[in-house]
């Protein structure tokens, strides 16, 4: 029996194009050698992914799993294979110092699937460490972390790509926007394709134009070439084309805030529900739940030890708020007079849903509860110089940022504060949206997500939903959805 004729060993009944870009990649592993799913988010390329590895295991093919992707959705493969493997395996994500990392990848064993799972600011810190593993698949999700060529990362994977029976790399990037952005990502997956000299490519496909010659244009009459070589050996999928995809797909992406963060949270949590049951048990009853077990060992005292301004409010809504705004990033006094940033998990996460989305041509909706927040999302997109409009409770011109982002193919971002920007506005020019934080209003919420979801919007919607683990993010989302 041939690869692609095998049956996809998940717990769940795939889609259309999900079953034929399992049989894609299993035919171009007949032999050893790469794959790409250039599927769009939302489409499912993980569960494809995951089949594909399932596959390749039962059939003796492969014993070692490496998976490579941003540290913000590391933890998002554990949960993918919990979901839809229906194969044995033992996972484990690389996490701590470099010899910690080492430790958890010499400890996977077995005789099941072994799958380490390590970030890409990660990888080339542990290279001779996974090579002594020996993978016999490495897994490169989100690609385009690896499209410049020279940089730490890119170049370890090439070398460990050299060594590697099966490769994969999963981006929704139409790397043919950006054509110069192949080379790297196929000198890992299949460098028989264009070669190892970034330079050689780069001189037969395009010509370098503008000031010094530092601008690479694609020549027109490669133009068949370059994209028969990269599509001969990928499985492209947009949103448009995956007709059979649900009109709305809910991605929860987990987020782990820094030590540091979550001990400040854990800290507040106890303060604020000693502080209520002196008020009564009633009351104190509705932050109850966030103390939990998890805070056992967390030692007792109040927020002055951590330099923060001591709790007067006795509201309960106003211990919620503080909980809720430090999930984001950010913790103010009381009064609201002082806010300082204690984390930075969700910016970076929100970063590289940034890219993935922008780099692919598509355009981005971000909705945020509070301003600090705002203010820090609309920081990283100056930086990475990503024209923007907003709407916030302090804009005045509502139409003009609405129409630049509608119709402007410069702006590819909107920012949006959930309590202001969820009514009357049309945002149909972008089929994502992300919650980087939440309210407990369903009315916000409901408006918020028809913004992209109604007349005039032309492909399925992926709403992505960014959650602090262990936190009051969690409980938020579960009262959202239990009245949704």
């Amino acid at each position: 029996m041939e690869l692609r004729d095998l049956k996809m060993p998940i717990k769940v009944t795939p889609y259309q194009h999900q079953e034929e870009a399992f049989k894609f990649v299993m035919s171009k592993f007949e032999n050893p050698g790469g794959a790409a799913l250039l599927i769009e988010m939302g489409c499912g390329k993980s569960l494809i992914s995951v089949a594909v590895t399932g596959a390749l295991y039962e059939e003796s093919k492969i014993k070692k799993l490496l998976i490579v992707c941003p540290l913000s959705i590391c933890g998002v493969w554990e949960e993918e294979f919990s979901k839809f493997a229906d194969f044995d395996y033992n996972l484990k994500i690389l996490k701590g110092t470099s010899d910690s990392k080492a430790m958890m990848l010499n400890s996977i064993n077995g005789a099941s699937l072994q799958v380490a799972v390590v970030n890409y600011e990660s990888v080339w810190r542990i290279e001779p460490q996974i090579k002594n593993w020996g993978p016999d698949m490495i897994i490169c999700d989100e690609s385009h972390k690896i499209k410049t060529h020279n940089i730490a990362a890119s170049k370890s994977l090439h070398r460990l790509g050299e060594k590697t029976s099966y490769r994969l790399i999963l981006t929704g990037t139409l790397i043919t926007n950006k054509a110069i952005d192949a080379f790297s990502q196929y000198k890992f997956l299949e460098p028989r394709i264009f070669g190892k000299s970034f330079y050689a490519f780069r001189n037969r496909y395009f010509d370098m134009v503008g000031y010094g010659n530092h601008t690479p244009v694609l020549k027109k009459s490669m133009e068949p070439e370059l994209k028969e070589k990269i599509h001969s050996i990928a499985f492209r999928a947009t949103k448009a084309e995956c007709l059979d995809l649900p009109e709305t797909t809910d991605i929860v992406r987990y987020i782990e805030l820094e030590p540091n963060a979550m001990n400040i949270y854990k800290h507040l949590v106890r303060d604020s529900f000693a502080e209520l049951s002196r008020g009564g048990a009633e009351p104190a009853q509705a932050i109850r739940d966030e103390e939990g077990s998890n805070f056992k060992n967390v030692p007792r005292g109040n927020s002055s030890s951590l330099n923060l301004s001591p709790i007067t409010a006795t509201n309960i809504l106003t211990k919620i708020l503080r909980l809720s705004q430090l999930t984001g990033g950010f913790l103010g006094d009381d009064e609201g007079k002082a806010i300082h940033q204690i984390s930075t998990s969700k910016l970076r996460a929100l970063e590289d849903v940034v890219d993935e989305v922008t780099s692919s041509g598509k355009k981005l909706v971000v909705i945020a509860r509070f301003i600090p927040e705002i203010d820090e999302i609309t920081k990283m997109l100056n930086k990475k110089k990503l024209k923007f409009s907003i709407i916030t409770g302090n804009i005045k011109n509502r139409s003009e940022q609405i129409e630049k982002f509608q119709n402007d193919s410069d702006v590819p971002v909107f920012v949006g504060q959930i309590a202001t920007a969820g009514l009357g506005i049309t945002l149909t020019k972008s089929s994502t949206m992300v919650f980087y934080s939440l309210d407990y209003s369903m009315s916000n919420f409901e408006q918020t997500k028809a913004r992209i979801h109604r007349a005039g919007q032309c492909d399925p919607c992926t709403y992505i939903y960014l959650i602090a683990k262990g936190t009051i993010d969690e409980k938020v989302m579960k009262s959202l959805n239990k009245k949704y």
